[in-house]
């Protein structure tokens, strides 16, 4: 493993770590109206039936529970992943550097349209933690050594990692739509998740 990748894991874990630390910390969203909340995937459908009108984007990953949760310097630590198989850690590393991203890291759908008034929700559907962040631009996350080598540029403000809500596996976000126009979101560890969402008048 180089030296660049491993400071990206290195730096990752401490990301990681740090913000399991204040997983009660300040919502995902700068908007007023969020309500977070934690649930499993049966919970979220119940909540989903309930919600007749909203949109739900998926958060997902394909992390390798083997190659992650080993040790510094060879994975980021135990518990990072909780899925089963996927991408190794050395891929997942190559990919970030030659594409700057790595695809089963993204968020559905990319593009989102939904109606005044009606409840926007995302749900970690992946194996490894995330943020669903509302930002004014895409931009870096809290992870240095990834923005540096993906070329996401300096962390933007709103990915203060004291300041944002991790989505754990299975945990989940939600907030109702209160004014018309187009709003961003990203995971502020992995800033090349993300999606724009349209809100529409009825």
């Amino acid at each position: 493993m180089s030296i660049r990748a491993f400071l990206v894991v290195v730096c990752f874990a401490a990301a990681v770590a740090l913000g399991c630390q204040n997983r009660d910390a300040l919502p995902a969203s700068p908007s007023g109206s969020n309500q977070v909340d934690t649930a499993s995937a049966g919970s979220l459908a119940q909540s989903s039936a309930k919600t007749a009108q909203g949109k739900t984007v998926m958060l997902m990953d394909a992390c390798d529970p083997e190659t992650f949760n080993a040790p510094p310097p060879l994975g980021i630590g135990p518990g990072t992943c909780v899925r089963q198989g996927g991408v190794r850690l050395e891929n997942f590393l190559d990919q970030l550097g030659r594409h700057h991203s790595v695809g089963a890291w993204h968020m559905a759908p990319g593009e989102v349209m939904i109606k005044l008034g009606d409840v926007l929700s995302a749900f970690n559907h992946g194996g490894e933690t995330h943020t669903f962040t509302e930002v004014d631009e895409f931009g870096g996350g809290f992870v240095n050594q990834i923005n540096q080598v993906g070329g996401f540029g300096p962390t933007i403000p709103e990915c203060n990692p004291r300041a944002v809500k991790l989505l754990h596996p299975g945990d989940s976000f939600q907030e109702t739509t209160d004014e018309v126009g187009v709003e961003k979101y990203q995971c502020c560890i992995h800033p090349w998740m993300r999606t724009e969402v349209r809100i529409v008048q009825h």
